[in-house]
């Protein structure tokens, strides 16, 4: 069984793919309600239906001060991903690419526990 093309992973695959082409409707499109995002920039936590929306709106204006642009998420293979019922657990390494005053910037994304997300209304 290829890990990759499990129902979840193709999820995680589609969200990425919305966020490289800066498409925040997609990515919340494809979040179950309740939806949590926790990242380090301010306010640190987006909830709700509208967390994904929220989120990207607040990374395209924190990157604006930054001086970044042409934000770009490659993942490795897939850790781990456990699915019971409609939840799933999904562990991914990935790298993020961005231009940061005029120069590329990359660093590496590390996997951290997470709660389990509600994959069957994220498109499984």
């Amino acid at each position: 069984m290829d890990i990759a093309l499990e129902p979840p992973m193709a999820v995680v695959l589609q969200y990425v793919d919305a966020f490289n082409n800066g498409d925040s409707k997609a990515m919340a499109a494809l979040c179950a309600d309740p939806m949590q995002i926790l990242d380090g920039m301010s306010p640190h936590v987006w909830q709700g239906p509208t967390a994904s929306e929220g989120w990207w709106r607040d990374v395209r204006r924190e990157g604006e001060h930054a001086g970044a642009s042409d934000y770009h998420i490659a993942l490795g293979e897939p850790r781990h991903v456990d699915v019971t019922g409609d939840h799933a657990y999904v562990v991914v390494p990935a790298t993020m690419t961005v231009t940061l005053q005029g120069k590329q910037a990359t660093q590496p994304v590390q996997p951290s526990p997470s709660r389990s997300a509600r994959w069957g209304q994220c498109g499984g």
